[in-house]
This record gives C-alpha cells, structure tokens and sequence, in this order.
C-alpha cells in the first residue's frame, strides 16, 4: 500500500511538471503536507517552509544561512534609546501577487503590516478566530500581547511598533514566519464575500514564489512571482514532493525524481553519501527533541515520579540506535552550540533500580499510560515509533505500562495541546530566532499552556528568570538568568530532553546556491538548478 501510494503520488507530481518541460524547475521532496498556508496560526517546519518563506515576507528577515537580521519589507528601522519604540520605513513599490482568486488595486503598504499583527492580537478582530479551533501559538506563547502595546500607522510607508516594557529578541521575533505580512485589501474582499476560510488555502503574498496548485498529501506547485521586489528567482516552477517516508525520499532523491530532500534517515546517509550524483551538507542543529509530562495529571504532577521515570530511559541506547551518530545525548532543553548554554548541567542518569525505588517511595507502584509517538521524521527525532518502542520497554523494567499512540502530523500537534491530555506526549524543536528566549519562553512559559506548552508546567521561579532576561540587552546578565531557568527545569523536569541532532540536506549536484538554515527550515530564494 505504501509503495503504491508512492508511486500515485510520482505520478501527480510528474503529471504536474509536465506542462512546464521547458521551463527551469526544482523538486523538493518535502516530509509532511502542510496544516495550511496561513503563516500566522502554524508552527510546523513544513508548514513555515510551504506558507512563510514560500509566499510571504517579513518586516526583516534572517540572511541566508545565518540568524543575522537584515532589511525586507522594511529597508531600514530605528529602535528608541529605551527599547519601547520600533519604527519602521517600508520599501516602496512591492507588489502583492495577482491570483485566479485575487486582483489587487495597491501596492504593499501600512495598513497591511498594523493588519497582520492586529489579527492575532485583538479578540474583537473578525480574523481572530476564522477557522474553527485555531490559536495563534506563536503570537500566544512569546506573550506578544503582554508585550505589544501599539501597531500604528504613521504614513503608508511608516508603521511605530511600541512595547510596554523592552525585549531584546523582538527584532528577531519580527523575523519569524508567524511574523509575515499578509494583504488586508485580500482579508478585507474576503469579509466581504463571506469566505473568510479561503484564506488559509488561497494565499496572497509579497513572497518569491506564488501557489499554483495543491494536491493534499501529494503535491504542492508554485511558480515564481514575476514582479517580486527582490527580483525573479533563478526557477521558473517549484515543487514541493510530499513524501512522509525518509528511506522513500532519499530513493527518490538518488533515482533523480527529486533534487534535493529534507531529513533524512540516519541508516540512509552513507548510499546518499556514496552516490555521485549527490552532496550532502551537514551543520550542527539548533534543536532538541524531548517528551512533554503533562504536569497537571497524577502521577507526573509530582517531580520526583517525572525524574524517575527519566532515570528509568536508557537515553544513550535510544541515540546510538535511531540518531546512529547524528545526535547527542541533551541535558538541557537548549543545545550547546547556543549562546547561554549550562554545561554543568549534569546528564541524566540512567538506573532503572533507583528509578523504581523512587517511583515506590512516591506512592506509585502500578502505572498505565499513554505515551504518544510522533508521526514524522525530523532531525531532532528521526523515528518516533522506534523511540517510543524503546521507551515502553524501559518502563516495563520499573513496573510502568505505556500504550503507544499517534495521530496525522497536524491532528497529533492539535491533541497534544490539550490540557486534559493523558500521558507523556512526544515532539521537538527548531530554533526560530537563534535567541534562548525561543526555546524556554515559546515551550515552556505559563502564558505557552495550551499552545506550544505541552507539560502544562508554570512554574513562578523559572517564569521570573526568562521574562527578565528578556528585559536586559547585556548577554552576559542574560545569560545568568537562563542558566538559572535551566537549573530550575532539570530540578523539576517538566520533560524529558531526549537529544540535540546534526542536519542533513542531501541534493543533487545540480543545485546551486541553496544555504543551510540553521533555524532548520527549508528557502528556496535565490537558488538555481545546473541546466
């Protein structure tokens, strides 16, 4: 069934290519169909990478391979000696993309950066809650409404961000994907016709590239946007292959279906390295995979049952058989290539007799659980099920019961978020921003319950030391601060930080002038395919 799903799927794709053999064209052959293709509400790599960086711009954006930030929509900015004010100057002249479903009559301008802020932030806005459950995790969990305290319009070139109170990442959060700015007049036609769900599945960006066609689950074809500000890129089309199977990507990479893949399986990498055709890139990851508790339900609302039950993983047999020498063991929920990282920290033990002792002296002698298994493949956990295998047996040894359970890609982030959720729940982390902020904020602040918090954890000393780091510009102040909300996290272990991992990009030599994030997500501007 597999197999014929994948061949199906080739054959849209190759049917889709078709119709543009002369023109230049590139095929990624992604991991994961993505939620939708609103930037705003998604926090999936694979949806940033078809929405965000596909079709959308940002104020700033990060230069390519690197978290430097550089002028995009705004060609300059100016922060106040306090911190409080952000004004920006936008580029004149940039065009939103025409569409079968949209004409615009203007260019890019002020009232589409206050819109795109102002609809995640104002409850009363009619595109608040425009599809039906959906939450803004991003916006939510960085606590922007704690920190916004005005999105004005100065003129059509000239937007003022003001802050309550300073933040250092927030230049750096203005450059993230759920940071993109969306048309107002396309939102605006949208109200109007009574159709406000056609914007997460007929997008309208400033972006290089502009969709053409979406097949659910099979493929995703864009073509480049000819009057892009930045210039037309180097690829007349581009398609994203979506392939859920590693070991399936890389056969379509080497068997030249696709040229160039996301995430490869470990097992893979020396037939990827071996063929010659291809190259393989590599850098450290800005990641971690880890395995939420959920702190509100008995028995993990007790540290010592949590810590237990970690004692009781034996992480380094789970690293040397699914990272099989990409990964490395985390002690921390950051990784040691980001700036703040507490190597004194120490590692988890692994002794599965204290571990039960400690579980008896807690009263917990019989213990079933779900514990969830994510569905995809991704650098920071390259085999959800096989890692959850290993876990349950490593339960069993201590008296625990774990059922393993999954869901679709999106339907299993959605469930996970539930504050009743039963069980320990599996998943990870990119780095946005290159800031501290976007891990121990964004995952596990009190205001990210419900969102990106997947422990459900607020805990008051590790919440003081994070805001207030964000607060100070010295690094070094900062940096105190965060060593102590790391102390405090491995205290009380809100989740188990399982590994940080190295990436992989296989791609056919033929590619030109792809960079490596280090954010983890996958942009195709400026980058040119070898006739």
């Amino acid at each position: 069934m597999k197999l014929m799903k994948t061949l199906l799927a080739a054959t849209a794709m190759m049917a889709l290519a078709a119709g543009a053999a002369q023109a230049k064209q590139l095929v990624y052959c992604s991991e994961a169909s993505p939620a939708h293709f609103d930037p705003g509400p998604v926090t999936g790599g694979n949806d940033q990478d078809a929405g965000a960086l596909a079709i959308y711009d940002r104020l700033v954006d990060f230069k390519p391979g690197t978290t430097e930030i550089e002028p995009s929509l705004a060609e300059s900015w100016e922060v106040s000696t306090d911190g409080l004010e952000y004004t920006f100057k936008l580029r004149p002249g940039v065009k939103w993309q025409t569409t079968s479903y949209f004409t615009p009559t203007r260019d890019f301008n002020a009232d589409d950066v206050v819109f795109s802020f102002e609809r995640q932030w104002k409850t009363d806005n009619p595109w608040y809650a425009y599809l039906e459950g959906m939450t803004w995790d991003y916006f939510q969990g960085m606590d922007m409404p704690k920190f916004l305290k005005s999105v004005e319009k100065v003129d059509d070139l000239t937007v003022k961000i003001t802050l309550n109170e300073p933040n250092s990442p927030m230049l750096a959060n203005f450059a993230m994907g759920f940071a993109s700015i969306v048309s107002k007049e396309y939102a605006d036609k949208l109200v109007a016709d009574g159709n406000l769900a056609a914007f997460s599945t007929q997008p309208v960006g400033t972006g290089p590239f502009e969709l053409v066609d979406y097949q659910l689950d099979t493929v995703i074809r864009y073509q480049a946007f000819a009057d892009y500000w930045g210039g037309k890129q180097p690829i007349d089309d581009l398609i994203f292959a979506i392939t859920t199977d590693p070991s399936v990507r890389a056969q379509r990479l080497m068997a030249g279906e696709c040229d160039i893949m996301a995430y490869p399986a470990p097992a893979d990498l020396e037939a990827l390295r071996g063929d010659d055709k291809l190259n393989v890139p590599e850098q450290e990851g800005l990641n971690v995979g880890y395995i939420s508790y959920n702190t509100t339900e008995p028995p993990f609302d007790k540290a010592e049952v949590r810590k237990a039950l970690t004692m009781a993983i034996d992480k380094k047999a789970i690293i040397d058989a699914v990272y099989q020498g990409a990964g490395q063991d985390a002690k921390n929920l950051i990784p040691p290539t980001m700036w703040s990282y507490d190597d004194a920290i120490p590692a988890d033990v692994y002794d599965p007799e204290k571990a039960k002792k400690m579980l008896e002296d807690a009263g917990v002698t019989s213990l079933t659980t779900d514990l969830w298994a994510i569905p995809v493949s991704r650098p920071y956990n390259p085999n959800g099920q096989r890692v959850a295998e290993m876990i349950q047996a490593d339960w069993a040894k201590v008296g625990v019961t774990a059922n393993i359970v999954t869901y679709e890609w999106t339907e299993y982030r959605e469930r996970g978020k539930a504050k009743d959720r039963k069980g320990p729940f599996m998943i990870g982390w990119g780095g946005d921003n290159g800031d501290p902020d976007n891990f121990f904020a964004t995952l596990f602040s009190c205001s990210a319950i419900g969102v990106s918090n997947y422990s459900s954890w607020c805990n008051q000393d590790f919440e003081k030391a994070i805001q207030d780091a964000k607060a100070i510009s010295d690094q070094g102040e900062r940096s105190a601060l965060y060593t102590k909300a790391q102390e405090i996290f491995k205290a009380e272990e809100p989740a188990i930080t399982l590994a940080h991992s190295r990436v992989f990009m296989p791609m056919n030599k033929k590619v030109l002038n792809y960079d490596m994030s280090p954010l983890g997500t996958h942009s195709f501007k400026g980058v040119d395919v070898a006739e």
